[in-house]
């Protein structure tokens, strides 16, 4: 891969050092944008043994792009074994070059002291604490070894440092796997909408779910619709709610792509006064902390103060939800998250609040256990009186 790719990588990861904003959004399309997606999210995956190198090899601490060459660099080095070392340091010079040039001498003689004292790096890495070896925020990784024990807690950490398997959802209820690399868009039934890209751990929530033909169904946070897909291939009669206007767009987007012209989408959770749904989901808002594979800058937005704010929200979102579920029907709440707050706590305290409902079923998918995408689901039936 040429320069620009080292380039174009360098100045979507420097931007996101500085905003932060959603990784993906950043990449470029284009022929090479695999290729530097692997360097932005090798570079944020590993970004605390990184620094701990590169304080190392530099004086001063880089900002900018400079900041990001140098990730970028120590990510290949590191990391991505199928990149030869001399390409790594040439290819990432010559985009520094490309990027100012005064930079390009500090680039190659890091880069170069970095393969020199490669061993040295390596060892360093290796005898660090967990959170810094993994490259995790340290609160989040404490509360893992506390829950899941110091082993567990290590596959965990490792499991979320390795690129995800994309895996395909048919109308069949199958899952397949694809191969790395592979274009979604290139596999067969793609533009007839026999498929959607999803993870096998999203099937929970739709089972509890238990649709059946002509139900009335709400899906209070749809975006970008996969369970609302799959709810609407079991033949629901399905109202997809999104408040977001940008996913509430991409939503349609899917739905229209698959054919699924009935679904109704709508902005704002119906009245109850309106009528009541049969069954509905509540897929909410959480830290994505079952999915950080596929979200590797999700990690570095996790704090126990956004925590206990999700908490918040999903509490709210569950109770205006309860209101619109009928006597006798199902409300599922699930999330892509691995804590307890945001799961079988978050159950536990919606049935202290709504004694109208009983617990119908509880699912979680741990990524060391399963292989899968973290995630939760819990099942509530409405009492007939």
């Amino acid at each position: 891969m040429a320069a620009g790719s080292r380039r174009a990588a360098a100045f979507a990861l420097a931007r996101w050092i500085l905003t932060k904003e959603f990784a993906p959004s950043l990449l470029p399309d284009g022929p090479d944008r695999s290729f530097i997606q692997d360097l932005v999210y090798t570079s944020i995956r590993r970004l605390r043994p990184l620094r701990l190198v590169l304080g190392e090899l530099v004086r001063k601490w880089p900002k900018g792009e400079l900041e990001a060459l140098l990730y970028i660099g120590g990510a290949q080095i590191l990391y991505m074994n199928d990149v030869p070392d001399f390409a790594a340091v040439s290819e990432t010079v010559e985009a520094a070059k490309s990027a100012g040039g005064a930079s390009s001498s500090v680039v190659n003689g890091v880069l170069r002291n970095l393969i020199r004292r490669r061993e040295e790096f390596e060892n360093l890495i290796a005898s660090s604490p967990l959170e810094v070896r993994e490259s995790f925020p340290t609160q989040l990784v404490r509360r893992w070894v506390s829950r899941f024990g110091e082993e567990n807690a290590a596959a965990l950490c490792r499991i979320h440092n390795e690129p995800a398997q994309t895996y395909i959802a048919r109308r069949d209820g199958t899952y397949v796997s694809l191969e790395r690399g592979c274009r979604v868009d290139s596999v067969p039934g793609y533009a007839s909408g026999e498929f959607i890209v999803q993870d096998p751990a999203a099937r929970h929530a739709v089972e509890l779910l238990d649709i059946h033909e002509g139900e009335r169904v709400l899906d209070t946070c749809a975006a970008p619709g996969g369970k609302a897909v799959q709810i609407a291939w079991r033949g629901a009669d399905l109202t997809a709610c999104e408040v977001n206007p940008k996913r509430k767009r991409r939503l349609e987007e899917n739905l229209a792509r698959l054919s699924l012209d009935s679904v109704k989408t709508i902005s704002a959770l119906p009245d109850p006064k309106d009528g009541l749904f049969d069954k509905v989901l509540v897929d909410a808002p959480c830290s994505n902390t079952g999915v950080l594979r596929r979200r590797p800058d999700a990690r570095w937005n996790w704090s126990l103060e956004k925590l206990n704010a999700l908490v918040e929200l999903q509490s709210s979102i569950l109770d205006s939800a309860a209101k619109l579920v009928s006597p006798g029907g199902i409300l599922v709440y699930s999330t892509c998250s691995n804590e307890i707050e945001e799961n079988s706590a978050q159950a536990k305290a919606f049935l202290e609040r709504n004694s109208s409902f009983v617990a119908a079923g509880e699912r979680e998918s741990l990524p060391f256990e399963t292989g899968e995408d973290g995630a939760y689901a819990a099942a509530f039936i409405r009492k007939s009186s």
